[in-house]
């Protein structure tokens, strides 16, 4: 993973700091009985944001526009606090929330743990289908199946509905709800895509469902598990 680039400007506005996200609310942080008696105390917070050029462009807003912003607020608040901002630099396509993948690109402790912890389960990869939402991939008798963005995303958005039937329509505007008109594929273009998902899912592919003349279903059985990873991610944001 390449080390974040570091830029430290406390008087200067500074290049835009990737990623942000709260820890506790530092209004709220007094010292603890535990803080006292190792000597340590509150000296500042850290916050990490998840977001990226694309989805702040989106917002209409840039990563600058939300860096200068939330500079300008401490000043106001504390005007002595001195700021320091990271960029984080994460592997094109990292899986699992924006914000977590900042956590781990920055080896925030908890982060890095928790992400050998996630390795070692997934090393240990049982029989049957494993739907890894986290790292964005699926596992069949413990080998990985190549999915494509397009299959991945399909089965996701259903196996984050389970037991809902999806029409063809809302697959269409969810999964290419950024896409120009002429790029839009036709209901019927979902059917091509499920038919390759089932193939790849081989004696599994039963799990995705066809309820006929309304949509797809994901049904989990036994031998089916999801991962999730930290944070279940909200069907809303797919």
């Amino acid at each position: 993973m390449s080390q974040p680039a570091l830029l430290e400007r406390p008087t200067a506005p500074a290049r835009p700091a990737r990623h942000l996200r709260a820890v506790p609310d530092p209004a709220s942080v007094t010292p603890t009985a535990e803080s006292t008696r190792t000597g340590t105390a509150p000296r500042g917070f850290a916050l990490y944001v998840g977001i990226d050029e694309l989805k702040a462009a989106t917002s209409g807003v840039s990563l600058g526009v939300l860096v200068e912003a939330l500079r300008r607020t401490l000043q106001e608040l504390a005007p002595e606090a001195e700021t320091y901002a990271t960029v984080a630099l994460a592997p094109a396509g990292a899986g699992g929330r924006d914000v977590d993948v900042v956590r781990r690109a920055l080896h925030e402790p908890a982060a890095t743990a928790r992400a050998k912890e996630e390795q070692a389960e997934a090393d240990r990869a049982p029989g049957g289908v494993v739907v890894d939402i986290s790292r964005k991939r699926v596992l069949i008798d413990g080998d990985s199946a190549a999915f494509t963005y397009t299959e991945f995303e399909l089965l996701q958005y259903l196996v984050l509905r389970e037991g809902s039937t999806i029409a063809r329509t809302e697959l269409v505007s969810s999964l290419w709800s950024g896409a120009n008109g002429e790029d839009v594929p036709g209901e019927r273009t979902i059917d091509v895509h499920v038919r390759r998902l089932r193939a790849k899912l081989g004696r599994y592919e039963d799990i995705v469902r066809t309820v006929r003349g309304a949509g797809y279903r994901f049904d989990r059985h036994a031998d089916v598990s999801i991962r999730f990873g930290h944070g279940t991610p909200s069907p809303d944001r797919f």
